[in-house]
């Protein structure tokens, strides 16, 4: 039997098990049904609705300003509100809509085989990190045909609709392939192009996440793949979930067979699910059934088949199997690679999306498990405050000293896995710059998130519910002192002028309040990043540099960490940059800083570097080196490299971070470029530095 005979045959077979879960679910598709005939737009449990509504805004997946419009109304109850949240999302798409699917889709390829002189389409699959693709198992049912195999990108037509030229890669599956028939999946790695770059380094790659959220029933999704090998081809809009089942998801659309192995999106482009195929219409006797009402023969072909839904494979449910695979530390790393949401930069095997209900959006976090791109919606000072972590006292030698110094909102989290999180998205750019990799527990992680939290908590107003953060995204960032309200309204006035914004004419002090709103909308424009996030992110960089007593609580909590001699590569990140200037005049003489490096940094700000308490941009004696990295879509350093103003020694070279998490640390930290500056004084290099100015690395 040939490949694409074995993989039709594979392929019927999964088909037939989906029509017999379909059938067994159809006193869940019948109550969906219901409801949705009852008026209920999303006929999901309330729970859902809660976690899908806080991601939204999390993700921002739906603009703030749309939420507030919507929900205006008087007494609504939180039940209500989230299917309002949800309303917008799927009835109003913000211009990205597009051209974050057209990025989506860059990362969809056509599988064929090479066979007996013939090339071959067989499905398609679609690239979930810079090396490995995820298809279906009954695509690749046996490794022998991953050797025969290649992918095409950018199989497609242009915007002229003339054919592109696709570009082709070869698969490695003796360094990586993993597959499940029960689950349908395939996960192999794909080679380098002839110049040794990863292949998603030109296409992107999609995110994979276990974070609860990402779609509920009656939401719309979007498939993209070549059908029947055919260029490629989008189906969105008129599809939507119907039954979500413990390891799969039944939805319409109007795809076709040869489309197994694509990614199933939700409105936001985040993966939902593999699609692996429709789900046929079967007698009693679960005999696959024709269009015409006769019994299907498998001479008749894919196309008689009276197909009445679709099927795909729950994303956590892969990525919770991978993670209990007895897998060597290479092939693990590998994984890792995937991102901190996957579950893999931790080493803790991640769990179903609705394995356990979650709790109310107005109690849970609106922020993913690291990083600044969304505000906390309460600080809870009770806490006992988490103290920092050394690192091993042989670690590169003994007396170098690699150092992380978080950022804002990290109360609450356990410094153990931020640290892992860390060295995850360190280890994936050292891989990329040929670099070897570090281990967590080499690291010293200082830790001042609950510190920080307990500093401002007599000075910030915080909403303690989604309703309140909603309500007045302004107001729920702004501190309560004057003086740092005054200097957090400047903070967003200056990055928005910096990021390109008109001058604003001069204007009353009562209706400032109108030029930061400006400011930040202006921000949210060029960023594509909620305004909530961005004025979050400025609350709390104003509310340390204008309270001395937050300040000195923040960097006596940071220097119990600290290594009190030897030399010291100290890797800061946003609110942490600042930090760590600041500590640069209370470090011990006898500590000697031989690299700073800073991502993600606000210094390059009138506001903020004329109150650091070295008084300005001057020079920093105390740092060898200092390099700096800053991505052009991040609001913090928008429009404000360090070298316009810091005088002395900086090199500096600008990164391209997914929307949505521009100002990320893992994301800056995965660029070789930010890599390579920390790993060279680690292993003893002595390759060049990264040039000023370098190149944007996707």
């Amino acid at each position: 039997m040939d490949i694409p005979d074995e993989v039709r045959e594979k392929g019927l077979e999964h088909a037939q098990a989906a029509a017999e879960r379909y059938r067994r679910s159809s006193a869940v598709r019948d109550e969906v049904h219901r409801r949705q005939e009852q008026g209920d737009a999303f006929p999901d449990s309330p729970e859902s609705l809660a976690a899908r509504a806080a991601r939204l805004i999390q993700q921002q997946g739906v603009p703030v300003e749309a939420v507030m419009e919507a929900t205006r109304a008087a007494s609504l109850d939180r039940p209500s509100m989230h299917e309002r949240i949800l309303g917008v999302a799927k009835d109003l798409q913000a211009w990205s809509f597009l051209p974050r699917g057209v990025r989506a889709a860059r990362t969809v390829g056509r599988i064929s085989v090479s066979e007996n002189g013939r090339e071959l389409p067989i499905g398609t699959g679609f690239l979930v990190s810079p090396r490995l693709l995820l298809t279906n198992h009954h695509v690749f049912p046996r490794i022998g045909a991953v050797r025969q195999a290649f992918v095409e990108f950018d199989a497609q037509v242009s915007v002229d609709n003339t054919p592109e030229l696709a570009k082709r890669f070869t698969l490695d599956p003796d360094t990586l392939f993993v597959a499940d028939q029960d689950l349908d999946y395939a996960l192999v790695l794909v080679n380098a192009d002839a110049s040794g770059r990863p292949v998603g380094e030109t296409f992107g790659w999609n995110r994979l996440s276990v974070q609860l959220g990402k779609l509920v029933l009656g939401e719309p999704v979007n498939i993209v793949g070549h059908p029947s090998g055919r260029l490629k081809e989008i189906s969105i809009r008129e599809n939507s979930l119907e039954v979500r089942l413990d390891r799969f998801l039944q939805y319409q659309t109007d795809t076709e067979p040869g489309s197994s192995g694509s990614p199933v999106y939700n409105d936001q482009w985040e993966v939902t699910a593999l699609h692996h195929g429709g789900v046929p219409r079967t007698d009693d006797q679960g005999r696959i059934l024709r269009r015409d009402g006769r019994l299907w023969q498998p001479g008749d072909g894919d196309d008689a088949v009276d197909w009445i839904s679709n099927e795909g494979v729950r994303i956590s449910a892969i990525l919770k199997h991978l993670a209990s695979l007895p897998l060597d530390d290479a092939r693990r790393g590998l994984l890792a690679e995937m991102g901190p949401e996957s579950g893999f930069c931790d080493g803790v095997a991640p769990q179903p999306a609705i394995k356990e209900q979650p709790a109310p959006a107005a109690t849970r976090p609106l922020h993913s498990p690291v990083g600044e791109t969304a505000p906390r919606p309460g600080r809870s000072p009770a806490v006992a405050a988490r103290t920092g972590l050394t690192a091993a006292t042989t670690a590169f030698g003994g007396d170098l000293h690699l150092i992380f110094l978080h950022g804002r909102d990290q109360q609450g989290r356990a410094p153990e896995r931020l640290r892992r999180y860390w060295t995850a998205g360190l280890n994936c750019g050292l891989t990329r710059a040929g670099l070897s990799t570090i281990d967590p527990a080499d690291v010293c992680f200082p830790f001042y998130g609950d510190r920080l939290a307990e500093a401002l908590q007599p000075f910030s107003t915080v909403p303690h519910s989604l309703e309140e953060i909603v309500a007045d995204p302004i107001m729920a960032t702004a501190p309560i002192s004057d003086t740092a309200r005054m200097l957090y309204e400047r903070l967003i006035i200056e990055a928005a002028a910096r990021a390109g914004m008109p001058a604003l004419r001069p204007v009353p002090e009562e209706v400032v309040t109108d030029a930061v709103h400006q400011g930040l909308s202006w921000l949210a424009a060029v960023t594509d990043l909620d305004r909530l996030a961005i004025a979050a992110i400025f609350g709390d960089v104003a509310a340390y540099l204008d309270d001395q007593h937050v300040r000195e609580m923040v960097l006596e909590c940071v220097l119990r960490t600290m290594p009190q001699t030897g030399r010291m590569v100290l890797v800061s990140h946003s609110l942490g940059t600042v930090v760590a200037v600041d500590l640069l005049t209370r470090l011990d003489p006898k500590a000697d800083v031989e690299s700073l490096v800073t991502v993600g940094s606000p210094l390059g700000m009138d506001s903020v570097y004329h109150r650091l308490l070295i008084g300005g941009p001057t020079r920093l004696d105390r740092v060898a080196h200092w390099f700096n990295a800053w991505c052009p879509t991040d609001p913090v350093t928008l429009g404000c490299p360090l070298g316009d103003d810091w005088h002395g020694e900086l090199v500096e070279t600008s990164v391209v971070n997914p929307v949505g998490r521009v100002h990320d640390v893992e994301e800056y930290l995965t660029h070789p470029e930010v890599a390579r500056e920390i790993g060279v004084v680690l292993t003893g290099h002595t390759k060049s530095r990264t040039a000023s100015a370098t190149a944007p690395h996707s």
